[in-house]
């Protein structure tokens, strides 16, 4: 355990670790003209596996970056799965992983809730969306199911927060929705989700904006890290920075006030794609 403290205590003591996120997040900070003030973070083991006299751990890297950026401070968090073995004493496969599925009861949601919306206009409460965005941001809500993969599952209970209208059920290829263990591909898939904001033409739908910095808070961004056709993330927009870019908070990997672009996503690529969609046009 002592190596594995070392090495974060390097990392938290500003020291060079070799992680092309890390790198990269520096190289976005300094083109930002932001300073990175403090780093701070804390681990949470939550599993570990003996096999064959070999330990798997896997535990959750809590960072917190205090930035700095023309005067004003903001904080930006993000959890990150790791894991590591002991074998013979020596630490090895140490890396990152991605959080495993844990299911949970979801109640039924109300009939009346989600009868005859399919045509009514809502306004968009983008301060109900991002209030939600930052207390679920770093949990889960019970009335909900969490996947796997949860990025899109928390950005449609976002959206639904904003008093987004839920249509097309009980059919999972059609529309909007999500009704006790069941729900459209639309709202927990990010593919799905980034062609049901484009093709929508009732209730929730997306305007596509040109940039980044034509978003505001409660929009969402959806990414396509290979560039190749298949949207794999999303977010949703909670602030701006000093120069009036978005910061995002999302899951899988769970990050509060994160800079947009992802450049510092391990799922990060030189093709990546990105789709700007505002939320109630």
């Amino acid at each position: 355990m002592e190596k594995i403290k070392n090495m974060w205590l390097n990392f938290f003591q500003g020291q060079e670790v070799n992680e092309d996120w890390w790198k990269r997040k520096k190289a976005v900070s300094r083109d930002r003209n932001v300073e990175i003030v403090r780093i701070s973070g804390r681990g949470q083991f939550f599993e570990g596996l003996r096999y064959s006299n070999k330990i798997t751990y896997q535990y959750l890297l809590h960072l917190s970056f205090l930035m700095k950026q023309e005067g004003q401070f903001i904080r930006e968090e993000q959890v990150i799965p790791y894991q590591f073995r002991i074998e013979k004493g020596d630490i090895t496969d140490h890396k990152m992983v991605e959080q495993k599925d844990v299911k949970v009861d979801t109640p039924s949601m109300e009939v009346t809730e989600i009868r005859n919306l399919a045509d009514e206009r809502f306004t968009y409460d983008r301060r109900a969306a991002v209030q939600y965005a930052e207390h679920w941001w770093n949990s889960y809500n019970p009335a909900y199911r969490k996947f796997d993969v949860d990025c899109t599952n928390y950005i449609s209970q976002c959206l639904r927060a904003g008093g987004a209208p839920m249509r097309g059920m009980p059919n999972r290829g059609n529309g909007w929705w999500y009704q006790a263990d069941n729900w459209s591909y639309s709202w927990a898939v990010a593919h799905s989700l980034r062609w049901y904001l484009s093709g929508s033409t009732a209730g929730l739908k997306g305007k596509e904006k040109e940039s980044a910095q034509d978003l505001i808070p409660g929009d969402v961004i959806c990414y396509d890290f290979q560039g190749n056709g298949k949207w794999d993330h999303n977010t949703i927009v909670v602030a701006k920075d000093a120069n009036g870019m978005p910061l995002v908070n999302a899951h899988t990997d769970n990050s509060r006030n994160r800079y947009w672009s992802y450049e510092d996503s391990t799922a990060w690529t030189s093709d990546i794609q990105y789709k700007f969609f505002r939320i109630g046009e």
